[in-house]
């Protein structure tokens, strides 16, 4: 059991990774085309991508056996497969554009630390869900939290702290929009937790794309202008966010949150935020300031604070 804890832990570490990468990605994506363009055309390669690996995986089962599944489970699997798919898929592509139309409105340092709220309204949701987290899992959430915070600060002085809080309370359009966004990706993760247990997780993954760049692309003709040449002249980007951060990031995430306290699976993957400050500093030569230092720290500690109550407490029940 601990193993396999430790196991999708490392594959939601890696689609943590994969999400930071993939945010410069995005970012140089967006010079040539529209939010809902991105996400139509990206979702859509992502849900390609998925459609050999159901292939060779289903033969992999064949030869295991492990196909004798009663007429009746089978049929409610399906049932569950479609439901599961269709939600994280209709979930996923309202996060993603308000995510990517709130990044247009506001800063990045400050649309990543709204987006990253998701991860304390993981566990508040939770509450109402019955399901209960240890006292290390909240003080991991207020660690991830600070670490965020320092971790967006784009290395100004003086005023920084001040001026950007007292910025956020009269809610701009960019900060609404990504508030939304927050309060959508924590219910695409719990959706997750609940379907992933009763249904396959590439198959779901694969169904949630195809739903995300089907309405993402219904989108984009009302309220887009597309033209291929811009989408060939973004083919960099837009294949390493279909391939990498579709395809193989969110199925990872379908196959590692399995099982994982969904709490302890967004402060994972949260360090995101951090993977996308390294990935920044490598590919785009950016530095990091000591705020920012202290940011990775904080995150860190998060995460290793998170992984306390599951090797202490188990299951606990209301």
């Amino acid at each position: 059991m601990d193993k396999m804890k430790i196991r999708n832990s490392l594959l939601l570490l890696l689609t943590a990774a994969i999400w930071g990468v993939a945010f410069v990605a995005q970012s140089v994506g967006m010079e040539y085309v529209g939010p809902l363009t991105f996400n139509c055309v990206r979702s859509l390669i992502g849900g390609l991508v998925l459609i050999p690996c159901i292939w060779f995986l289903g033969r992999l089962e064949k030869q295991r056996g492990e196909t004798d599944v009663s007429p009746r489970d089978r049929k409610k699997e399906g049932k569950d497969l479609l439901i599961g798919g269709t939600l994280c898929g209709i979930l996923l592509c309202v996060a993603s554009n308000f995510q990517q139309m709130g990044i247009v409105y506001t800063s990045v340092g400050k649309a990543g630390f709204i987006t990253a709220c998701y991860i304390i309204i993981v566990p508040v949701l939770g509450i109402f869900l019955r399901r209960k987290c240890g006292v290390s899992v909240w003080f991991g959430v207020l660690f991830a939290l600070a670490g965020l915070y320092f971790l967006c600060i784009k290395g100004n002085t003086s005023t920084v702290e001040t001026e950007r809080f007292i910025s956020w309370l009269p809610v701009g359009k960019g900060e609404l929009l990504l508030m939304i966004c927050a309060l959508l990706f924590s219910l695409h993760i719990l959706v997750i937790d609940y379907f992933t247990v009763r249904a396959d997780g590439v198959k779901m993954s694969c169904i949630q794309f195809f739903v995300c760049g089907i309405l993402s692309g219904l989108g984009m003709l009302v309220a887009e202008e597309p033209q291929i040449i811009d989408i060939f002249r973004a083919w960099k980007p837009i294949l390493y966010a279909g391939i990498m951060s579709c395809g193989v990031a969110y199925t990872l995430q379908i196959v590692g949150q399995k099982g994982m306290n969904p709490t302890v699976a967004s402060l994972i993957l949260s360090l995101e935020s951090v993977i996308s400050v390294l990935a920044g500093m490598v590919l785009l030569s950016q530095k990091l300031t000591p705020w920012e230092i202290l940011g990775c720290a904080l995150m860190f500690a998060a995460i290793i604070l998170a992984q306390l109550p599951q090797r202490e407490g188990g299951k606990q029940h209301g």
